[in-house]
């Protein structure tokens, strides 16, 4: 199960862990990734995803097919 935005594409980020002494281990910062049940009207069906929070506040200023239409998905 990839940690992946399925509208957005946003990944895992990789860096550093930086002690007080500056020793530096390496770390994964993840998206904040939600399973959410979305309602398409042109399709009349729902459709779970898994989508980062923030990809979540855009769908519902936008909408679905107004995310798909400017190429935010990444399918």
């Amino acid at each position: 199960m990839s940690k992946v935005c399925e509208l957005t594409g946003k990944g895992p980020l990789s860096g550093n862990h930086v002690s007080h002494a500056h020793n530096k281990t390496k770390r994964r910062q993840l998206p904040n990734l939600r399973k959410k049940r979305i309602w398409i009207e042109e399709e009349s069906k729902f459709v779970t995803l898994k989508i980062s929070t923030s990809a979540l506040k855009t769908l519902k200023k936008k909408g679905y097919a107004k995310m798909l239409a400017d190429g935010m998905a990444a399918v």
